[in-house]
């Protein structure tokens, strides 16, 4: 089943029919939100908001362990991620889509694991007999390879969505992820630029960490929204952030919608088996 993480209203589209709202409880707190249930020409597909509706939550204190645990519980086991990021790549302007396949991590604060040896959380309603629960259960440190953190078969299936749908797309971008909320210094993002990141936003890490820990196959779809620090001549305002992903949402309703419509059936990916081996 498809996760779809974003803003709110991404699932108010022609062709997505709501079936629920559900609440779900996990160990690490409260999720965002309430999850959306719908169904997608009879393929379920379950939407969170991840600042929660109304925009709640700032990027360092979303609950990203209850999110991602939460879609696990309602049997999720493939992600599409959703967000706002500034551009850095000189190719890239306000309105294009991006797809990141490596990330440099510089957020601070962040909790990025589920497995914390000794101190693990257990969710005893989850009864999957899997290597997840197996690890929580036997309190095990786990250390997972992250050398390609994106799932490359969910990749190429957004990339022949877009492109069936005439959309232009920068592909093989690195988000760098950054602590927020306050916005970068042009010192920051020429260090970045200079490291070769061509996006920047706040919400990837930990996102795709903890998927990826629960054996999930995971993409981004990104918005730039205004051109980074530095590289833009003008103040940077949420305000634009909010204009751009207005602008932006229909298009990215058409693209989620044909995105779920044409997902693979099987997978020859190496997603699932990134547990295997990774516990000590």
């Amino acid at each position: 089943m498809l996760g779809v993480i974003g803003g709110s209203g991404l699932y108010e589209v022609d062709g997505v029919e709501v079936l629920e709202e559900v609440e779900v409880k996990t160990p690490w707190g409260e999720p965002s939100d309430k999850y959306i249930l719908t169904q997608i020409e009879g393929k379920k597909v379950v939407f969170l908001p991840r600042h929660g509706r109304g925009h709640k939550f700032p990027p360092h204190l979303i609950n990203f362990r209850a999110n991602l645990w939460g879609f696990r519980k309602l049997g999720v086991n493939k992600i599409l991620s959703v967000s706002a990021v500034g551009g850095i790549n000189p190719l890239l302007k306000a309105g294009d889509f991006v797809l990141s396949n490596q990330f440099l991590d510089f957020t601070k604060s962040r909790q990025s694991t589920f497995y914390e040896g000794i101190y693990s959380k257990f969710d005893e309603e989850d009864t999957k007999n899997d290597l997840v629960n197996q690890y929580l259960k036997d309190k095990r440190v786990v250390h997972i390879d992250v050398s390609e953190p994106f799932c490359p078969q969910l990749q190429k299936s957004l990339q022949n969505t877009l492109g069936k749908l005439g959309y232009n797309y920068l592909s093989n971008a690195t988000y760098a992820a950054t602590e927020g909320p306050r916005l970068e210094t042009a010192a920051e993002i020429k260090a970045l630029s200079t490291l070769g990141a061509d996006i920047v936003g706040m919400t990837l890490v930990p996102e795709i960490v903890l998927a990826r820990e629960l054996a999930m196959h995971f993409v981004s779809l990104s918005v730039v929204t205004n051109l980074a620090a530095g590289i833009s001549k003008d103040r940077l305002t949420s305000d634009e952030v909010i204009e751009m992903m207005k602008q932006r949402n229909e298009d990215l309703k058409e693209v989620i919608l044909d995105f779920a419509k044409n997902l693979p059936d099987t997978y020859s990916c190496e997603c699932e088996k990134v547990l295997e081996g990774a516990a000590i």
